[in-house]
């Protein structure tokens, strides 16, 4: 009975050391192994005390090095995931982000900083979190024009220009309804202030900032644009 349940220990520990096969190099799987060999030996020489002693070493050796493993995977996650939210800054910085896209760059620094005190506390699964997220706030950036400020009025038989129309288009609100935003930031421009239903081509309307959006430059119907988001 002694031996059956000696195998038995064996066998989990070599089980062990086959899940830990590629971290072989750690001192406490070395231990476990040496342990679970000196185990054997005293088994099949008959010396099941020592036997025993030998397995419980190795379990304990075992379980230390799965905590070890663990412990790099999680670090070497953490550092990964670091290293990509520094990259994706970088890239950030130079499309100008920091102007462009303020709230989601500077979220994106915030993270990142978070990450990494988390690291030097070798919080390593809160460090991999905040990395994330850092990624994730710079989700929307992109390398596309910045939002227009102004808008120069066009033919209304060419393009359908009007306050709500403008309003419409994806670089402008994105939204019709949002007309009155246009038109009450532009009205003194107009022949008739009271009448928001006659704008007149070649003249340059101010696109104000709805939602802390920046905005910079005249529109360019040759250029891509960002398109706004609420």
């Amino acid at each position: 009975m002694m031996k059956k349940l000696i195998s038995i220990i064996l066998a989990v520990f070599m089980a062990a050391s086959t899940f830990a096969l590629s971290y072989k190099n750690n001192t406490y799987q070395k231990l476990a192994d040496e342990y679970t060999k000196k185990a054997q030996i005293a088994l099949d020489a008959g010396e099941y005390e020592d036997a025993v002693e030998y397995s419980r070493l190795a379990e304990e050796n075992a379980e230390l090095s799965k905590a070890y493993i663990e412990m790099m995977v999680a670090r070497k996650s953490a550092e990964d995931s670091i290293t990509m939210a520094k990259n994706k800054i970088a890239w950030a910085d130079g499309i100008n982000a920091a102007e462009t896209y303020p709230m989601a760059y500077s979220a994106a620094k915030e993270n990142l900083e978070n990450a990494e005190r988390a690291f030097a506390r070798e919080d390593w699964d809160k460090a991999a979190e905040y990395a994330k997220l850092s990624l994730a706030s710079l989700d929307g950036v992109g390398d596309k024009n910045p939002l227009p400020e102004y808008y120069i009025v066009r033919d209304w038989e060419k393009t359908g220009d009007c306050f709500w129309n403008i309003a419409g288009r994806p670089y402008i609100y994105n939204d019709p309804w949002q007309w009155k935003e246009l038109y009450n930031a532009n009205k003194d421009l107009l022949e008739d202030p009271k009448n928001p239903n006659v704008i007149e081509p070649g003249i340059t309307i101010k696109i104000p900032s709805i939602n802390g959006e920046v905005r910079t430059g005249t529109y360019d119907p040759k250029k891509e644009y960002q398109t706004f988001k609420k």
